[in-house]
């Protein structure tokens, strides 16, 4: 078998580097798969990040069109490589917690680990769509809804995630007055059968489970599925840079949602409404629990008081800017108790 010449293996390699275009940097996480995975079903070479102790999804396993490079965006010289072709970047990785102790941990991934994406984007002259969050985003007064116009305040009931979250925006921003090419999207809560049972899967997991409780709070839902069509139309469209769109489909009260997959599930729809004293009284308890068992604890002071947080979001914006069609949003919450109960 005749073996290559290092000159032939050094370019091709080259080569290949130059024909990745795409960086998607949290490619195992819930949003990064979808991505990946609509990218390249459109024919779109994707480079995708991941850490050393990441589980690759089976849904993106052995796929031709996708290159995995261990990257962690808290290592520069990790990821300045992986920028090496690169001409798109979208950064999907970040951290989600409303555990105090995490704190410090989200502000180096999700602050630090920004600043780094940023820094090489605006060096490298390469055009960045960054997932942000509603949580950076103001509250539109007088009952509206929020939009991108509402700007974030700081107050004692941000959540440390919303601090973390608005600081690593800020990044994306000072890269802008720098000069960076980039758009930026909030999206409310992200929902999708692939969450399983962390994140946003968790409320359908414990309804699923026999809850009884509900909150007296609202949100906003969309379907994963729907982020990464927005994303990938905002990425393509070149005129738009600088500005940041709400990615949001329905607005609902927890009740009403609660209500809906109760449904879909086969289950009793929660009946007794949790008030602000008895959160108080159960997150409490909760954090005592986690003292004596050393675990982490379901609810928190933070969760607790987002929980019966009423919040509104418009998705104006981003129908006008790229004539988005979303996804029924009953058909998501189908999907996803179909899910759980096959699990």
């Amino acid at each position: 078998m005749q073996m290559k010449s290092p000159f032939i293996t050094l370019l091709l390699e080259a080569l290949y580097q130059l024909y990745i275009v795409v960086l998607v940097t949290g490619g195992t996480g819930f949003l990064g798969a979808v991505l990946i995975r609509r990218l390249i079903d459109s024919g779109i070479d994707v480079r995708a990040t991941k850490r050393i102790s990441s589980t690759v999804p089976a849904s993106l396993s052995g796929l031709a069109r996708l290159q995995w490079v261990n990257a962690d965006i808290n290592d520069f010289f990790a990821l300045e490589d992986a920028f090496q072709g690169v001409t798109k970047v979208y950064h999907c990785a970040a951290m989600i917690s409303y555990q105090k102790a995490d704190r410090k941990r989200m502000t180096k991934v999700n602050v630090d680990g920004t600043a780094n994406v940023v820094t090489l984007a605006t060096e490298r002259q390469v055009r960045l769509l960054h997932v942000s969050s509603i949580a950076a985003v103001g509250r539109g007064k007088d009952g509206r809804e929020t939009t991108e116009d509402d700007l974030w305040e700081f107050s004692k009931d941000q959540s440390g995630y919303a601090i973390v979250k608005y600081e690593a925006e800020m990044e994306v921003w000072r890269g802008i007055a720098e000069g960076l090419d980039a758009v930026i999207v909030n999206p409310a809560l992200i929902i999708g059968p692939t969450a399983g049972t962390e994140g946003s899967g968790s409320v359908f997991s414990l309804l699923h489970r026999g809850l009884k409780f509900y909150t007296g709070g609202s949100v906003g839902l969309i379907d994963v599925e729907d982020v990464a069509k927005a994303m990938v139309a905002l990425m393509a469209d070149t005129s738009i840079s600088g500005a940041r769109y709400l990615l949001s489909n329905v607005n609902m009260t927890h009740k009403e949602l609660l209500e809906k997959c109760s449904v879909y599930l086969n289950r009793p729809a929660p009946h007794i409404q949790a008030t602000p004293f008895m959160l108080g009284v159960a997150w409490r308890a909760a954090k005592l629990m986690a003292a004596f068992t050393g675990k982490t604890p379901l609810l928190t002071k933070e969760s607790a008081k987002a929980s019966n947080r009423k919040m509104r979001f418009s998705n104006k914006k981003i129908v006008d800017a790229i004539g988005i069609t979303f996804k029924p949003i009953d058909n998501t919450l189908r999907e996803i108790c179909a899910a759980l109960i096959n699990s």
